[in-house]
């Protein structure tokens, strides 16, 4: 059965009014045009050092736009030191994030942090199952406890997933990135608060990215898979970020697609110019 535009038009209007009409009952950030807050966030991955992280914070230009947030995600011994220089240059809007956290709440973990330890420095958001994590063995399995540990201490958990070169080559991609997400969902008993990054693998830190309409086609089918398991209106609200050799030349091409959210900045996001640059292009598209 088909409906005529106009209907469509009618019933999505309907869908965001109600979304719209639960955020402002929870507190949540205002949808933006696209029905989603847009979330731009920097990996920092193992570098910076604390004096470019002073000149990083100086240079940042992230103003607070219609309820978008701008994350930043530093090496551990870093997250301290950056929430104090976001306060002394007046951008406490900028919000930090973790890298990785361990599944346990304390124990005999040496090396690991916690999401308690996480949350007293101010964290509000934490990588889980980047594709360097999982090349260092991390499993699904791993990363289903790892998540559901995030949103069980409040955090909210960005949970990235992406294919091979080798798995899109012989046509997996969709089978690959669904199953990832469909592993993570399995573990939640109701929907929660979460953010979704595809990084194709081929993509990071190769200088290669997908097109803006590959990457449109993958963000479309984790909706849908979201859709599916938790409903349209939950689906509708969680962002969906694009991560893979970002940069301010492409940025807007991904900001200008209607499933992607935002985006996961890694090499780029060294550079307070261009992740500045990749910033205002979200909150232009």
């Amino acid at each position: 059965m088909t409906h005529s535009p106009n209907i469509k038009a009618y019933i999505a209007s309907l869908v965001k009014e109600s979304v719209e009409e639960a955020l402002r009952n929870t507190g949540q950030p205002m949808l933006a045009s696209s029905g989603r807050r847009k979330l731009v966030v920097a990996n920092w991955k193992m570098n910076m050092s604390l004096h470019e992280i002073t000149d990083f914070v100086e240079k940042l230009e992230a103003p607070a736009v219609n309820g978008n947030s701008v994350v930043i995600c530093p090496p551990f011994p870093y997250l301290f030191p950056l929430k104090a220089d976001l306060g002394k240059f007046g951008k406490e809007h900028v919000q930090l994030g973790a890298q990785n956290l361990h599944w346990k709440t304390s124990g005999a973990h040496t090396g690991e942090v916690s999401a308690s330890m996480l949350l007293e420095l101010g964290c509000q958001y934490v990588l889980v199952g980047h594709s360097e994590r999982r090349e260092a063995g991390e499993t699904d399995e791993v990363v289903g406890i790892k998540l559901k540990q995030a949103v069980s201490s409040g955090l909210t958990p960005i949970l990235c997933v992406g294919e091979s070169q080798g798995q899109r080559q012989i046509g997996k991609t969709a089978e690959v990135v669904q199953n990832q997400v469909l592993q993570v969902l399995n573990v939640l008993e109701e929907r929660q608060q979460l953010v979704i990054a595809y990084e194709p693998v081929w993509a990071i830190g190769t200088g290669l990215s997908a097109t803006a309409e590959q990457a449109q086609a993958v963000h479309e089918l984790i909706r849908q898979t979201l859709t599916d398991r938790w409903g349209a209106a939950s689906a509708e609200i969680t962002p969906i970020l694009y991560g893979g050799s970002v940069k301010p030349d492409n940025a807007a091409s991904f900001a200008a697609q209607p499933d992607i959210d935002g985006a996961l900045v890694g090499g780029a996001s060294l550079n307070a110019s261009d992740f500045s640059a990749i910033v205002q292009r979200f909150e232009r598209g």
